[in-house]
Formats: structure tokens, C-alpha cells, sequence
């Protein structure tokens, strides 16, 4: 079976983590935790990184430090992970769902603006497959509107927009280095800060509450609990782990890139299908490739082939509106015209560090094989 998803892996993980323990320190910033802020920041141009145990609490980090509260609205694609939601329905606020553009599957800033009320507190983009949305008119819009952006870049590290990398043009970037990402932790994530008067409070935040991040770099002589926090700090040895495949990361997006290309250039003729678009202001990083059936039965039918012939693919998001917390916690703006029949069409092809080319071909052959039998 060619699975969907294996864990990235380097070689020098286990050498890490024995590392992190022999330093007697495995709770969390220390060297590793240290070294993986120190990589983020120094590739993405960002002012501060800080790891966290998911994305999904860097992405509740920013929600605090956006003041989002009850009664706010957040908007945000519907075509998305449910962490991307949860961390302000979390705070009270309410999520306004907008369509999204069927070419990248990001949201469609052109609908933004008409989402916008009076309780409107922040637009949060989804980088879907590392492929940037159009930030330049969404931080036109936000401007406009005193509103906070915060970019959920879950699939984006290593991708950039006009030169900028994703996570970096927002207030906040949130980064996901879980067990299915180019760069894996298992579970773990990194808050981008992008202005300097925002960081001293998101170590608290992260640190339970507590100044200790500033007792640790020796100015102060002891910590105390100053704002309400949580414990956002990862342990050294997932830090370990990740940073083994950070010191190698150049690496890894050219393999993967290889992967995404082999699998374009094979399919390139299929016309029965539609392949993913890649805008020309973006640099992707092979985060997923997948493909367009013609609609779900299609689809149904393509993933039950694939899985009789020894590979794993899979659909993604269910869209958040159509699902019974979407309707409790959140509302659409405007008509759904895309969300729903585009996620119905969309599989994701196996796609990791690991996968063989020959592979690729394998995976490929077979779906040729499934449009040219009539399936």
C-alpha cells in the first residue's frame, strides 16, 4: 500500500532528541526550541517566532492577542480546518464563512469587503496547499477597515507572495509542523509576530501567564504570573525532532517540488481532470497536489480504485458551514457557489518526504487508467 501521509524523516532525529535529553532540560526552551525560532525567523524575515504544540493554539495565541472577544465576527474561508474557526469561537467571537475562488481554493478577496459589519474584528486567510491568497488586496481591505489579519499558513512554510513569505504579512502567521506537514514535530505549530510591541506578550501568553521568558534570558530576578496565558511551549524533544529536518529544509522543498512536478507533468494530458493552479505572484512548496474529479460519484468512485490498487487518497475539508457546529458558531456571506461543489471534487494524492518517484508514476498510471476504462 502506498500511503497517503508518512511522517517526514531525516537521520539525525533520534541524535537530537538524545541530545535534548543529555542537556537535562526536555521541558521546552531550551536549545532545539531556541534553534527552530531562531530558523523561522531567520527565513522568513519575521521580528519574532515562537514554536508552539499546534497550530491550532498559535492560532488561539492570536485570537488573544487580537483582543478578539464575544460578539466580534472573524472571516474566514468555509473550506478549511476546523482549527482555523475554533480558536476564536473559543473567544466568543461569531465566524462569517465567504466563498472561495475555485482556481486556488482561497478565499475570494473579492468578497470580503461585502462580509465587513460593524462587529467585523479580523479577516483570517487560509493558504490552502502553500499557495498564497491575494494578500496585497486583502491587506488593502483590512487597512481600510481597522481590521487584524491573521494568515493561518498551516500548509505555507516555505512559500512565499511577491517575495514575501506566508505567515509574515499579517499581524499574526500561524505555521503547522504537524505529523502530515512538509516539517514535522507530530503535533506542534509556530506563531509569527510580525510587530515588535506584540512579542514581550505573546512569551507571556505562551509561558501559562508568567514572565519566565524574560527570567530565563536574565532580566529579571525572578517570574510571577502577570496575564491570564496557557501552556502554548512545546517540549524539547519534539523540538529536536523538527529542527533535524529544519537543518535540511532547502532539502526537503526540492524533493517534494520533484514529487509535485512529476505528478503534474504525468497528468498534464488528462483532461478529464483539473490540476492545481498555481497563481504567478506565488512560490508553492509542494505542500499537497491534488487533483479535480468531475463531481462527487466521480470522486467516490476514482479514491475506491485507487485504494483497490494499493494507494490511499483522500478528500479534505467538509466544509465548515454545512457542519453542525459551522451553523451554531458562524454564518455565510453570500451565496455558496463554490465551496461546497469544489470540495466535493478535490482528492489529495499521496505526497511525503519519502515517496518515490517511481512511485508517483505508479499512482499516476493508475488514475490514466481509471478515466481511459470509462470508470
Amino acid at each position: 500500500m502506498i500511503n497517503f501521509n508518512e511522517a517526514p524523516y531525516t537521520g539525525k532525529e533520534f541524535e537530537f532528541i538524545k541530545k535534548a535529553i543529555d542537556n537535562k532540560k526536555i521541558c521546552g526552551d531550551g536549545e532545539f526550541t531556541q534553534k527552530c525560532n531562531q530558523w523561522i525567523e531567520e527565513n522568513t524575515g519575521i521580528t519574532k517566532a515562537l514554536i508552539t504544540t499546534s497550530c491550532t493554539h498559535a492560532t488561539e495565541m492570536a485570537a488573544i492577542l487580537s483582543d478578539v472577544k464575544e460578539g466580534d465576527e472573524i472571516i474566514m474561508p468555509s473550506y478549511t480546518f476546523v482549527s482555523t474557526a475554533d480558536a476564536f469561537v473559543l473567544r466568543g467571537a461569531k465566524v462569517v464563512f465567504v466563498d472561495i475562488n475555485p482556481k486556488t481554493m482561497n478565499i475570494d478577496e473579492n468578497l470580503i469587503e461585502n462580509a465587513i459589519t460593524d462587529k467585523t474584528k479580523a479577516i483570517v486567510p487560509v493558504h490552502y496547499a502553500g499557495v498564497s491568497c491575494e494578500m496585497d488586496r486583502i491587506m488593502e481591505i483590512a487597512k481600510n477597515n481597522n481590521l487584524m489579519v491573521i494568515e493561518d499558513a498551516a500548509q505555507g512554510i516555505m512559500s512565499s507572495y511577491k517575495g514575501k513569505a506566508l505567515g509574515t504579512m499579517g499581524d499574526y502567521g500561524c505555521f503547522s509542523f504537524h505529523e502530515t506537514k512538509n516539517y514535522s514535530m507530530g503535533e506542534g505549530g509556530a506563531l509569527l509576530i510580525r510587530d515588535d510591541e506584540n512579542v514581550e506578550r505573546a512569551e507571556i501568553i505562551r509561558e501559562k501567564g508568567t514572565n519566565r521568558s524574560k527570567f530565563f534570558r536574565g532580566q529579571i530576578d525572578k517570574y510571577t504570573w502577570v496575564d491570564a496565558g496557557s501552556s502554548y511551549l512545546p517540549s524539547e524533544l519534539n523540538a529536536a525532532y523538527l529542527y533535524a529536518q529544519l537543518e535540511v529544509a532547502e532539502q526537503i522543498n526540492e524533493y517534494r517540488l520533484k514529487l509535485w512536478n512529476r505528478y503534474n507533468t504525468n497528468l498534464k494530458d488528462l483532461e478529464q481532470i483539473e490540476r492545481p493552479y498555481i497563481p504567478k505572484y506565488c512560490v508553492h512548496n509542494a505542500h499537497m497536489f491534488y487533483i479535480k474529479a468531475r463531481d462527487l460519484e466521480e470522486r467516490t468512485r476514482l479514491i475506491t480504485y485507487l485504494k483497490e490498487n494499493d494507494i490511499q487518497a483522500v478528500f479534505h475539508y467538509v466544509p465548515l458551514h454545512s457542519a453542525p457546529a459551522g451553523k451554531r458558531y458562524g454564518r455565510f456571506s453570500g451565496e455558496d457557489v463554490y465551496t461546497t461543489r469544489e470540495s466535493e471534487r478535490l482528492v489529495r494524492l499521496p505526497m511525503f518526504y519519502s515517496l518515490q518517484l517511481e512511485q508517483v508514476d505508479y499512482i499516476t498510471d493508475k488514475i490514466i487508467e481509471f478515466y481511459m476504462k470509462g470508470n
